[in-house]
């Protein structure tokens, strides 16, 4: 009976268990937020998935497939209580691209899709299993904080055009400036005022109402507007037209995964990077962790199950994530309000939203994509560290001329250079002691007062030392031997963690011909580890117990003993 039990006790927590931990610890006082934050990002991204859906070369529809369903999924699976997941720029581009190398006569556009955009579910599960989501950690902070300034940057330019009424061919983010410029002069006045007045209607709702629901409110202004003004008579756009229904299911063929699948290695790739970057970039202190594999897992759930009903590859959206955000969502709650209300736009509400001013989104995604751009991040970045605020500057610059994709890989390869180069050129310090202490610090110009001693010269080096900088490390020490021509030479390897074999046998052949030139090497500071690899050596029989101490101060004061006896 108390097996029975504890069977039935065991199997009511594995239950439990299976419920996404934000759905049993759902507080009320969340609702009203996440239903204003939800109904505000459904507002930015239902448009900008159907126009993504175009650009792709796909029917409209398929963008609200893309945002139905992959956002359901992810919502119940994934890390981030604000990501929005739908598809990007990018994720339409290159599923665009791939769908027009394919040669298939005989087969169906969306089987083809299908089949892509399961595919690339498979490569993302697959990486889950494999865990590979450490790929990630090589995106340090000040990348982040970069890659979010030239993501705002794309954004913002990539609506003024709906702001100004104007159209052309999109390129690259150069192009794109210059061919607003040049097309300045062909702006809808009309169309200029609507989105001005959006712009300030929100900034002000923001400054002086800020718990009102502002982008809701300015876009229900915008579709108020432009019915009962008939602003369309002046030449303003619309968001357009909004087929009604729901996807059939659809079948891929896995005879296409022999060309399809290095396309969707590719688009895996560019999904799983905007996702962890966005995820990370928009998470607060407080919220869960974003554990890279596991987000790995959920959007390649996303992609399989949403890829039967005809959706495109799909993945964390920045620009609707921000919106998500500042519009005060709480919980993956807001993102199933979002994926609801493009159900009812599916089934109902179509035909209303498409009557929104194209000038009215491209106001709310502007003003929301500013908050972007932090420069006084990149100030304290700077403050701090001039190496890392590079990699910031570097990611913003590859971002905005490169794309997302290169972009962060090219951010990824500044910050592997940078770090690879503080491995190879380390830090070495000139120990003096601080008057009337115990206390050794490097000398610096604004302690001109510390203490140095006649013959000897204290040396602190930073950092694993191993076969790359091994060398460095010499030629580093080799300016101070020459100046000071010391009796004793005390090496504090304090901050010395491990030592390599390439590396003892350096200072072993180091402190042979130190011997022979009249220095004596003495070595203070010896952590456990490094202790026992030397003590296991010829140097370690060599210096004995009178050449290595505990720190610098007992050899500093074996020194004194010696010298002034």
């Amino acid at each position: 009976m108390n097996t029975r039990k504890e069977s039935a006790i065991n199997g009511n927590a594995q239950k439990v268990n299976m419920v996404p931990e934000w759905i049993s610890s759902y507080s009320k006082a969340y609702l009203k937020y996440d239903l204003t934050a939800g109904s505000i990002t459904a507002a930015v991204v239902i448009p900008k998935a159907m126009a993504y859906a175009t650009v792709a070369g796909l029917p409209v529809q398929i963008g609200l497939y893309t945002v139905l369903f992959p956002m359901i999924i992810y919502a119940l699976f994934g890390c981030s209580r604000v990501l929005s997941v739908s598809t990007t720029t990018t994720l339409a581009i290159l599923t665009g691209a791939e769908l027009s190398n394919i040669n298939a006569a005989n087969l169906s556009v969306m089987t083809v899709l299908v089949t892509l955009t399961l595919l690339v579910g498979f490569i993302l599960l697959l990486a889950s299993l494999l865990r590979l989501g450490f790929i990630a950690n090589f995106i340090s902070e000040p990348v982040l904080i970069g890659f979010k300034a030239g993501i705002g940057l794309v954004i913002i330019l990539d609506q003024i055009p709906k702001l100004l009424g104007i159209h052309f061919i999109k390129g690259t983010f150069i192009h794109n400036l210059v061919s607003i410029v040049e097309f300045i002069p062909h702006s809808s006045l009309a169309t200029i005022i609507i989105g001005v007045v959006m712009i300030f209607l929100l900034i002000g709702l923001e400054h002086y109402l800020p718990k009102a629901p502002a982008p809701l409110i300015v876009v229900a202004a915008g579709i108020a507007g432009m019915g009962i003004f008939h602003l369309y008579n002046y030449g303003i756009e619309q968001v357009g037209f909004i087929p009604r229904g729901l996807p059939d299911i659809e079948l891929p063929n896995f005879a296409l995964a022999q060309q399809l699948w290095p396309g969707a290695l590719g688009i895996a790739l560019m999904s799983f990077t905007e996702t962890i970057a966005a995820g990370r970039a928009f998470a607060k202190g407080e919220e869960p962790i974003i554990y890279t594999n596991k987000e790995l897992l959920a959007t390649g759930l996303a992609n399989v199950g949403s890829s039967f009903f005809g959706a495109m590859p799909s993945g964390g959206g920045t620009s609707q994530t921000a919106v998500n955000r500042i519009a005060g969502a709480r919980s993956p709650m807001a993102s199933l309000v979002t994926a609801g209300i493009t159900l009812l736009t599916m089934i109902l509400l179509a035909p209303l939203l498409g009557l929104m001013p194209q000038a009215t989104l491209a106001a709310v995604v502007i003003v929301y994509s500013i908050g972007l751009i932090q420069p006084k991040d990149f100030r304290v970045i700077l403050n701090v560290r001039r190496t890392e605020f590079i990699w910031a500057v570097s990611a913003l610059v590859a971002v905005v001329l490169l794309g997302t994709l290169k972009g962060i890989i090219v951010a990824i390869i500044v910050s592997l250079i940078a770090l690879a180069q503080q491995i190879v050129d380390p830090a070495l310090h000139v120990l003096g002691r601080k008057p009337g202490t115990n206390v050794f610090r490097p000398q610096s110009k604004e302690h001109p007062e510390d203490e140095t001693f006649p013959g000897l010269l204290i040396l602190r080096p930073e950092g694993r030392v191993f076969f790359l900088n091994a060398a460095q490390f010499g030629e580093k020490i080799r300016p101070f031997l020459a100046n000071i021509s010391p009796r004793v030479l005390i090496l504090d390897f304090s901050g010395v963690p491990d030592l390599e074999y390439t590396a003892l046998k350096m200072l072993i052949e180091a402190e042979k011909r130190l011997s022979s030139e009249g220095t004596s090497v003495w070595l203070a500071g010896l952590n456990t580890e490094v202790l026992n690899v030397i003590n296991r050596s010829e140097l370690g029989k060599k210096l004995g117990r009178e050449r290595m101490y505990f720190n610098v101060e007992l050899a500093v004061k074996k020194y004194q003993e010696i010298t002034n006896g």
